[in-house]
């Protein structure tokens, strides 16, 4: 068969929309053509995938190859589709069945020697899949994060190969087991905290109440020493708001430590960020310290010294 469809994910801000990758195979002079508003790392990966098939002692078909990724009026960025336009060529050109492919999603940048590599912003997007009752490929890196979910079905690919493997029911890969969850240890405890009675009566007040706190005295009274410390009396998050909090930091391309995924999160900007550090956004849209401080604390030391702009931007999420 000369036309095939491959679902993956992409990733518009928190969203991680359907993509349908269809690719057809046509006589005529050798060529690969993307199309679908792709983006220059996106439009890169016919190099990656080429080398990858070939590397990997399979066969790149000598046609005319047009990729679609749709919807075509979404931006595509990154290079988290390589695996599923892999998938997709093969599927193509009769390597493997496209029945095969029916309810199943591909995630996964591709090295030139065919390894899958892990990609950003990837919990969004398998939160999306089981959702929509597909079962998800996805690189080893990523297996922390899917290990989050109790629902659905993920495998773990290192390799094509094993990946082709796994299609063709010749050798399964490995199914994402739920990740473990350790005692929280915390580095910054409050119970380390000798006096400071009326403080640590505050800031306790504050934290049963969801209070907003505003520390005011002089240098090395114990400021900052005292705030740092009220991750450790707050509520351990239920599971609804960790996975809400670990997809942001997934977007955020922050590391991720499976004992500590529940913990409220502490983000403490320095006084010279601007207001979209705060905030996010850009010209490429990036996750602000005030989306990253979600269901926790946002931290701001030597308040005074922030810019009046910076400050007003505080308004509308106080």
């Amino acid at each position: 068969m000369s036309l095939a469809v491959v679902i993956t994910r992409a990733n518009i801000g928190i969203d991680a929309p359907e993509i349908r990758v269809e690719v057809h195979l046509s006589n005529g002079l050798p060529g690969f053509s993307i199309v679908g508003l792709p983006e220059t790392a996106v439009k890169e990966s016919k190099e990656r995938v080429r080398s990858a098939l070939l590397n990997s002692q399979l066969e790149f078909p000598a046609k005319r190859i047009t990729l679609n990724l749709a919807p075509a009026d979404l931006p595509k960025s990154g290079g988290r589709y390589d695996l599923a336009i892999a998938i997709g060529i093969l599927a193509a050109s009769g390597q493997i069945a496209t029945e095969v492919l029916e309810n199943v999603e591909f995630l996964g940048e591709l090295g030139l020697s065919g390894e899958v590599r892990s990609v950003t912003a990837a919990l969004p997007g398998i939160i999306a899949a089981h959702r929509a009752g597909h079962v998800v490929i996805l690189p080893k890196g990523n297996g922390k994060e899917a290990g989050l979910l109790k629902s659905g079905s993920s495998f773990l690919a290192g390799h094509l190969l094993d990946v082709i493997s796994h299609l063709k029911q010749i050798q399964g890969l490995e199914k994402v087991s739920p990740v473990t969850l350790g005692k929280p240890n915390f580095t910054e405890d409050m119970k380390d905290v000798i006096g400071q009675a009326v403080a640590r009566r505050a800031l306790m007040i504050a934290a049963a109440g969801n209070h907003n706190l505003l520390f005011q005295g002089p240098p090395g009274t114990g400021k900052t020493m005292l705030a740092s410390r009220i991750c450790s009396i707050l509520p351990v998050m239920e599971e609804s708001s960790a996975l809400e909090v670990a997809a942001l930091w997934s977007i955020a391309s922050r590391g991720f430590e499976p004992e500590a995924w529940r913990i409220p999160p502490f983000r403490a900007p320095h006084h010279t960020a601007s207001a979209v550090a705060l905030v996010g956004g850009g010209s490429t849209l990036k996750i602000g310290e005030i989306s990253l401080a979600h269901r926790g604390v946002l931290f701001l030391d030597e308040l005074p010294e922030f810019s009046p702009k910076v400050l007003e931007v505080l308004r509308e999420p106080l």
